[in-house]
């Protein structure tokens, strides 16, 4: 009976295995396809600065609107068409790629050619507007990062496609997107190695300098000691 259980146990159905790997290629889709929206507040002259990590060759959207703080009826409202953003992107090599003023709301594209760590950051200019000043402005930022940044209905509209042709089209930039994930992945895990690899080298070349110190020190004492003792002639 046992082994009659162990053989009706072993084998797993070809559908089971199937929803397993469409379970896992759905997660990897919406890992890839991510976004980040989010809302901060920032006074007159302060700067705010964001880190994302971004594979090489990916494209990054950023949406964003302002609203003015009103003392008044004690509320955010949309700010004047006369305040605007400035905003700045560096590279994880410190190069500026992105360096433009923009209005009240706007979006803000580029293009990533190292992969890394880049640096988002916004400020306002309202020190040319006196109605801002002494404020707070609320900034609602959405960073869309590779395929999800993409407007698959302007993409439809323009290239004529049908929804099955769309579809494909989206599968396809969407494992695209996976495997510039998967390379940057490994490149930060070779990364990692060699400065594990590095660490250790010179955690062994210290080592090996203390123990070369430390013989130094000793043979240094006994000699010390055995010509004290000598002087005294006590040896």
């Amino acid at each position: 009976m046992a082994a009659e259980q162990g053989v009706r146990s072993s084998g797993t159905p070809p559908g089971h295995l199937l929803g397993r790997g469409m379970r896992a290629l759905l997660l990897l889709l919406w890992f890839a396809a991510r976004g980040d929206a989010l809302y901060f507040h920032i006074g007159e002259t302060e700067k705010k600065c964001f880190i994302e990590e971004i594979p090489d060759e990916t494209m990054v959207i950023g949406n964003y609107r302002t609203q003015l703080y009103d003392k008044q009826r004690e509320e955010y409202q949309p700010a004047t068409p006369g305040l605007g953003m400035f905003v700045e992107v560096k590279d994880p090599e410190d190069k500026v790629i992105l360096a433009r003023q923009y209005g009240s709301e706007g979006r803000f594209t580029f293009t990533s050619h190292t992969p890394g760590e880049h640096q988002i950051c916004l400020h306002s200019n309202s020190t040319k507007f006196s109605l801002f000043a002494g404020g707070m402005l609320r900034v609602h930022l959405d960073i869309q990062v590779g395929e999800h940044a993409n407007d698959y209905a302007e993409i439809a509209a323009k290239d004529k496609l049908s929804e099955l042709q769309l579809r494909v089209r989206q599968l396809v930039e969407q494992v695209e997107q996976i495997q510039k994930e998967q390379n940057y992945q490994r490149w930060r895990e070779e990364r990692f190695r060699q400065t594990s690899e590095s660490t250790n080298q010179r955690v062994l070349w210290w080592s090996i300098l203390q123990t070369l110190i430390l013989v130094a020190i000793g043979v240094w004492q006994m000699r010390h000691l055995k010509s004290f003792f000598e002087a005294k002639k006590l040896v």
